[in-house]
């Protein structure tokens, strides 16, 4: 049940870098832009990436921007998981950068993104290398696979998906639940956090039993959370769970989901199809391993991560780099608690961060931020609940304001078509 990228499209329809010590290496590629004039390099063309070059551009059209994507499309990981509950398209959740580029101006690479020579203020892909003045990274995430024996980066996920970088991965869960037999087990783990989409892994919960509900109810989902309890809107994926899946918070083992807490998986024997969280083995039909996560490899390979060897640490107005000055790190891969690593959130530090960066070329002083962020999460097919809020910085710090957002009252079925909204409004904004 292997799905690569070329049948991922079928089914569809359609040597620098960073040395010993963080010491950056000289580039020996070749310049394949030669730059005329002020210059900013986005690598990234995601929820943050294409945002920032977009906004730059709008901001001040003087700036040249380059756009490095590694892809020619992109697929959301926000509402990917609809696609494994049977009621979405994985082509509704893809873009293309033709018209972003033509609108605003923007010079697209479609090339591997490597590593970034610091003291020469280049970006050196697999096409070549790049000159900036000011770099913005959007890398999204990476995965500590080391941490779960027996995992194997390049192998595993072929046979175990994680599902969280969307495209063939969803394809490939969604067709292993499809051809499940009823009355099988579902696994499924959830990795401590921070990760991508602190809800995520609940409305995938969800997904998995919305599914199978309606076409295989004799089956079953057990779920090892590495965490002390739900991280997102805990009280409303129980009720939700309670209402449409049959869960007894008393007793997890009834109804479809069974859910289990501080149980965090150390193992995997793909071959044998179980998953050891040091105490038990338990042997699954489909197995889903939401992997620990960290920043992507770009983020290591431009020496811009923390001391927790995870996560990159950024000036909390600007997004610049706290370890290399003239990077800026946005989107899951920066630590801007307490904003969750999510789409919405990426897409608002775009906005300031490109804006800074415009204020920083033209000599003005940084203007400081106002963020928001919604996350909608689908407990089926027709009800959503939703958790929001509005940030600033304060003291050097990105602080949630008092007595903005919160979570949905309740499990609504406007909260559904609102998100539906949301996620035509949003790739709209990055593809246009």
């Amino acid at each position: 049940m292997t799905i690569n990228r070329r049948s991922f499209i079928k089914l569809l329809g359609a040597s620098a870098g960073v040395g010993l010590a963080g010491a950056p290496m000289i580039s020996v590629a070749a310049d394949i832009m030669p730059k005329k004039g002020r210059r900013v390099v986005v690598v990234g063309g995601g929820f943050g990436g294409t945002i920032a070059a977009k906004y730059i551009r709008m901001s001040d059209p003087t700036i040249e921007v380059v756009l490095i994507s590694e892809n020619k499309d992109f697929v959301s990981c926000p509402f990917s998981n609809l696609v494994i509950g049977g009621f979405r398209d994985l082509k509704d959740n893809m873009i293309t950068y033709e018209k972003l580029a033509a609108n605003h101006g923007i010079q697209m690479v479609y090339a591997h993104a490597e590593s970034v020579d610091v003291g020469a203020k280049k970006v050196v892909t697999s096409a070549g290398a790049i000159a900036y003045d000011r770099l913005i990274l959007s890398p999204g995430i990476d995965f500590r696979f080391d941490e779960i024996e027996g995992y194997d980066a390049k192998t595993t996920p072929e046979v175990i998906a994680h599902g969280w970088k969307a495209g063939p991965q969803t394809l490939l869960l969604r067709k292993q639940i499809e051809s499940m037999k009823d009355g099988g087990t579902i696994l499924m783990t959830v990795p401590p956090t921070p990760y991508r989409c602190p809800p995520g892994p609940y409305e995938r919960i969800s997904m998995f039993a919305h599914y199978i509900k309606a076409n295989k109810p004799k089956s079953k989902i057990i779920v090892w959370d590495a965490n002390e309890d739900i991280t997102s809107k805990p009280g409303l994926f129980r009720k939700g769970w309670a209402k449409h899946y049959g869960y007894d918070a008393k007793d997890s083992s009834k109804g479809l989901i069974e859910y289990h807490n501080n149980s965090k998986i150390v193992k995997v024997d793909v071959k044998g199809m179980t998953i050891d969280n040091g105490v038990e083995a338990v042997k699954g039909d489909v197995i889903n391993i939401i992997p620990p996560q960290k920043a992507g490899a770009i983020a290591f390979h431009s020496g811009v991560v923390g001391e927790d060897k995870k996560w990159c640490p950024v000036d909390q107005i600007t997004f610049e780099s706290k370890l290399v000055p003239g990077i800026h790190v946005i989107g899951d891969a920066c630590i801007a608690t307490p904003m969750p690593k999510s789409g919405y959130a990426a897409n608002s530090q775009a906005k300031v961060c490109a804006l800074n960066v415009v204020q920083l070329m033209n000599g003005k002083a940084p203007i400081p931020p106002s963020h928001v962020n919604v996350c909608y999460s689908y407990i089926t097919d027709k009800e959503a609940v939703t958790v929001s809020a509005v940030y600033k910085e304060k003291d050097g710090k990105t602080i949630a304001i008092p007595g903005s957002g919160g979570v949905s009252p309740d499990l609504s079925e406007l909260e559904a078509r609102y998100g539906m909204g949301w996620i035509k409004n949003i790739l709209t904004e990055m593809s246009s």
